[in-house]
């Protein structure tokens, strides 16, 4: 399932930068001379995250401009995402970039990349080599879409944990001794004892769960399912020996849902969940009240940050790798897969996609890269005497303030484009929180002690390391063909669970069976079998087209 960032975007931003794009050769941005009287470029972009916008005076925006030059107009989504996506392809009017999406190509709203890559972007061409099969379109063999994540260069290392998992506040780990939850039910009983000894957190009453289901990003709500029985994120599907099932009404979920409808007949669970938008969300995750929720991290990442920003640091969260049993081996934690269908297209309506790919294929050298993740030497960061990058503490703490960040950071683009992950040449980790000395250095002394009583040092030794992944995974990245009997059916399963799966857990505990035999028989009414042929089908096709010749 997809990815978002936090609140903002209101109305087109217009970042007062310039960009003058010529003569880019393979030694990348230092031919891109911002000085030579050619006409800065203007790029039109829509960003399907609701970041906020970034100051006019922003920092790294700015250092851009005058090294590159660069007039960006960037739109982040307000509302509904699949709406606002609706409304372009009816006017038939698009921005120069646009961030990804299957029906765009469906459309006609996007140009293939591939020859502007292999003319004009030499760093971009190099850092997608590894992945150029897999990014081409199954059914024209073209490529839209540019990765933001998944492709590692150098070493990768692991420190951060952004995936999914079941998360728990550290004041309730604390309390209770530093337990490791290994079951849903081990979980469960921690979050009823602190919520029957805290009834109230900061004067608000106690949230024990809570969960989302709005707009895309259902999978708070829908994924849990396929991690308690030891599978990893496929999305809507469980792949056992290659073949995808869907398991949304099977008694896999079921178990999960009656655990739900336990916690909501115990007053538990948040009455507020299956109704509240995204932004409300995260404001009632800000508030420190909420005890726990499966969520994957980089969903509600904006929540811990105003947490840190207030130093509730025992009010943010740890994730947990749970599963129904102890029999059951956790597959939560996955090698990195390149984000397809994800990441920047050029629109058909560009002006000069040559001096676009161009600018894109800029940010590539590594020196952008270290300016987008790391910042401005010496201002951002610091560069030890064995050329380690490190921050110092005062460096750290201004990291942590969002409102610092909207001036000194382009994370709104960055997040957007494509990355390099893993290290940098000089062997520096390619953003700070995966340096381990800096990762370190840069805890919490609460998180110091918790990790320390765990016997852990990062985030990720939580969960069991991962095996290499399925050379078709993740299934949940298959494109469906908008209009398809794939797609219908992947709609309609998504409406019947979001009718019933609420009415369900919160029902009666002993109607609870009853809803669920409801909603069973609305999945029997749906063409299940042509959405998992497709994924099927897919799954083949890049076992046959993926696999290393």
């Amino acid at each position: 399932m997809g990815g978002a960032r936090n609140k903002g975007g209101r109305m087109p931003l217009v970042l007062a930068l310039s960009l003058g794009l010529t003569g880019c050769s393979d030694s990348g941005s230092d031919n891109m001379a911002s000085t030579d009287g050619t006409k800065a470029l203007s790029i039109s972009a829509f960003i399907n995250t609701p970041n906020q916008a970034p100051t006019a005076d922003n920092r790294i925006y700015k250092k851009i401009e005058q090294e590159l030059g660069v007039k960006l107009n960037m739109e982040f989504i307000v509302g509904d995402l699949q709406q606002k996506l609706g409304v372009m392809i009816a006017g038939g009017d698009y921005p120069d970039l646009i961030t990804a999406d299957p029906k765009l190509v469906s459309a006609g709203a996007v140009i293939p990349l591939e020859e502007l890559i292999d003319q004009h972007a030499p760093n971009l061409k190099k850092h997608f080599a590894k992945v150029w099969n897999k990014m081409k379109d199954s059914k024209d063999g073209h490529i839209y879409w540019l990765p933001n994540y998944g492709v590692i260069s150098g070493e990768y290392l692991t420190t951060y944990y952004s995936g999914p998992a079941f998360w728990i506040q550290k004041d309730i780990l604390k309390e209770a001794g530093y337990p490791t939850p290994k079951t849903l039910d081990d979980y469960l009983k921690l979050i009823r004892d602190y919520a029957k000894k805290h009834p109230a957190i900061d004067g608000q009453p106690t949230i024990g769960f809570t969960t989302l289901a709005y707009d895309w990003r259902t999978f708070p709500l829908l994924n849990a399912p396929e991690h308690l029985t030891g599978h990893p994120n496929d999305g809507g599907v469980v792949v056992d020996n290659a073949v995808a099932s869907v398991f949304a009404d099977k008694d896999m979920a079921k178990r999960y849902y009656k655990e739900l409808n336990g916690l909501y007949n115990d007053g538990l669970l948040d009455k507020e969940a299956f109704v509240q938008n995204y932004d409300q969300y995260l404001a009632k995750l800000s508030s420190g009240r909420v005890l726990g929720m499966f969520d994957q991290h980089w969903n509600f990442q904006p929540a811990e940050d105003t947490l840190v920003s207030q130093n509730k640091i025992g009010r943010t969260y740890v994730g947990f790798p749970l599963v129904y049993d102890t029999s059951i081996k956790d597959y939560y934690l996955e090698r990195p897969a390149p984000n397809l269908n994800n990441g920047f297209g050029i629109s058909k309506d560009a002006k000069d996609p040559v001096r676009i790919i161009k600018f894109l294929d800029a940010l590539m050298d590594e020196k952008y890269q270290k300016l987008l993740s790391w910042g401005e030497e010496g201002v951002d960061y610091m560069v030890g005497k064995d050329g380690k990058f490190y921050r110092t503490p005062e460096q750290r703490k201004q990291q942590e303030d969002p409102a610092w960040k909207l001036a000194n950071r382009a994370d709104g683009f960055f997040g957007a484009v494509p990355k390099m992950e893993g290290t940098f040449s000089d062997g520096n980790a390619t953003s700070a929180g995966s340096q381990p000395e800096e990762f370190y250095q840069s805890l919490k002394p609460e998180d110091k002690e918790l990790l320390d009583a765990y016997g852990h040092k990062t985030w990720t030794d939580f969960f069991s390391p991962p095996p290499e992944n399925p050379v078709y995974y993740p299934a949940w990245q298959i494109d469906l063909i908008d209009g398809s009997d794939a797609a219908v059916a992947n709609k309609q399963m998504t409406d019947a669970s979001l009718k019933y799966l609420p009415k369900a857990i919160m029902s009666k505990t002993d109607q609870f069976d009853s809803v669920w035999n409801e909603y069973v028989n609305a999945y029997k009414k749906i063409n299940v079998k042509a959405y998992e042929d497709r994924i099927n089908e897919q799954i083949q096709w890049r076992i046959k087209n993926w696999s290393s010749k």
